[in-house]
């Protein structure tokens, strides 16, 4: 079995754009073979937003490279372009899941239906390494629905199964990488043993509720991270619990990043820097 490390948290928020109230629970500025294929992990909420009228909240076009974003919406709303030509909304339950490769422009905002009513909103950005040689082929974009993703019952919750494999089932997500991410709820007082592999690193995302692990309390927006060595964790749930169980095989593969890109050289970041600097990456066209 799996043990427990270390629990990450973060109790400072910052924001990104006007529209995503975000605590970094970890990022590729610490080490990074520890969260390997994994880089940074924002949790936006949970917040309560007033109706915005005509005003478009969240962040305007910013670049990416060399990795993948991962936007789970758990309460609210999200829209997204880029500048490959990709676009939707998804609402609670849904994942748009974003390969920006050699370079992508992209905007993120509130849903405008969640605009116009506000109201809860709870989201979750991943970002997902890329091995070297998939840094450089072009973006691509994944709209994950409610209907796409399969929900296996627990003897006291249920996992909703977005990447990877839990049993015999299999999430709709196409990765580079092998990668587990799975949607859990827990009842009160349940516990389950939940199959995360050997030789992942694995990573369990409290997001509202209370674990524990080892006799150890995870709290809400606190991460707890395990042994790479070892099958499976078991997990006690004080209150009804939502996480989100993310595991992969590391990359093993030098990580360097600045901002909104994340390559293996300083000599590839520079030069990301002067293709967006110059032009380089398309832009996104207007509205429709």
């Amino acid at each position: 079995m799996k043990t427990l490390i270390e629990v990450l948290s973060n109790p400072h928020r910052h924001w990104v754009g006007d529209g995503f109230p975000v605590r970094s629970l970890f990022s590729y500025q610490g080490d990074t073979r520890a969260i390997s294929p994994f880089l940074l992990f924002d949790y936006a909420g949970p917040w309560a937003f007033e109706p915005a009228g005509a005003h478009r909240r969240g962040v305007g076009p910013h670049p990416h490279r060399g990795f993948e974003t991962v936007t789970i919406v758990y309460e609210g709303g999200v829209s997204h372009r880029d500048s490959a030509g990709h676009g939707g909304t998804i609402g609670p339950g849904e994942v748009q899941w974003m390969t920006a490769g050699s370079g992508i422009v992209h905007e993120e905002y509130h849903a405008p239906d969640f605009a116009k009513t506000g109201g809860a909103f709870r989201v979750v950005q991943l970002w997902v390494n890329l091995p070297a040689k998939d840094k450089g082929p072009p973006a691509a974009y994944q709209a994950i629905t409610r209907d796409m993703i399969p929900e296996i019952p627990l003897a006291a919750g249920r996992a909703r199964l977005i990447a990877g494999a839990f049993g015999d089932a299999r999430g709709p997500a196409k990765t580079f990488t092998p990668i587990n991410l799975w949607d859990v709820r827990l009842v009160a007082d349940a516990e389950v043993t939940l199959p995360v592999p050997d030789g992942h690193n694995s990573l369990l995302a409290v997001l509202s509720g209370q674990l524990s692990i080892d006799g150890q309390a995870v709290d809400e927006a606190e991460i707890a991270r395990l042994t790479e060595a070892g099958a499976g964790v078991t997990v006690k749930a004080h209150g009804d619990t939502v996480l989100l169980v993310m595991t992969g095989v590391p990359i093993d593969e030098p990580v360097v990043g600045h901002g909104p890109f994340v390559m293996n050289t300083h000599a590839q970041i520079r030069q990301a820097i002067a293709d967006f600097n110059s032009g380089r990456f398309t832009a996104i066209g207007p509205s429709s």
